[in-house]
């Protein structure tokens, strides 16, 4: 008997597995659920924590809504992000980071969500049965809402128009934003006025 294996299916066996490097982040009472897909490669790395590659417009998104300065959360001394000044904005602003994968296999050994293949996605119900106090869930990219849509029973929503759903015994509106990758062809100033609807509302 001869057995078909696919070229896909082989070239995921032979790549690592990776585990997500780091806890959730959810600060007391928080409101909001900001969920990405992984984490690159610790060397592209500015500090351990979400959203750490230092093109990755996510941090100055943030630093554009809540103070107006693209650049309050860069330290340019040390060229990275400050790691304490984001921590405290996220306390302020009741808002908790994690990521839609726990354990991951890079298919082409980079950062790119279209070759990474999610082997153990998140516990989202497990995490809201935590933290019930989350009502808005916030997704960075399509890998990301797809993994988040497919828990909720639902079709992934379009970029920026709010959805009503459930996971478990959690209701929660759910946002798609825009990628803040570099690679992802839009504007900052345009992703600045799309992450601004999620609060705003």
């Amino acid at each position: 008997m001869l057995f078909f294996v696919s070229f896909a299916a082989m070239e995921s066996n032979q790549q690592p597995l990776e585990r997500h490097p780091w806890p959730p982040y959810v600060p007391d009472g928080a409101r909001y659920l900001f969920l990405g897909t992984f984490p690159p490669k610790p060397e592209r790395w500015s500090m351990p924590f979400f959203y750490p590659n230092k093109i990755n417009d996510f941090w100055r998104v943030m630093g554009l809504i809540f103070m107006a300065d693209r650049d309050a959360l860069w330290d340019a001394g040390c060229k990275r992000f400050n790691l304490q000044a984001i921590k405290a904005l996220l306390d302020r602003e009741k808002i908790a980071m994690w990521d839609t994968a726990m354990a991951v296999r890079r298919l082409k050994d980079n950062a790119s969500d279209k070759f990474l293949e999610i082997v153990e996605p998140i516990n989202l119900a497990g995490l809201l049965d935590c933290h019930p106090t989350i009502a808005c869930v916030v997704t960075t990219g399509e890998k990301a809402t797809g993994v988040i849509a497919d828990q909720a029973g639902i079709d992934v929503p379009p970029i920026g128009s709010p959805v009503e759903c459930s996971v478990g015994e959690h209701a929660f509106t759910l946002w798609r934003m825009p990628s803040t990758s570099r690679a992802y062809p839009l504007a900052l100033d345009k992703k600045v006025a799309a992450y601004r609807l999620v609060f705003a509302d």
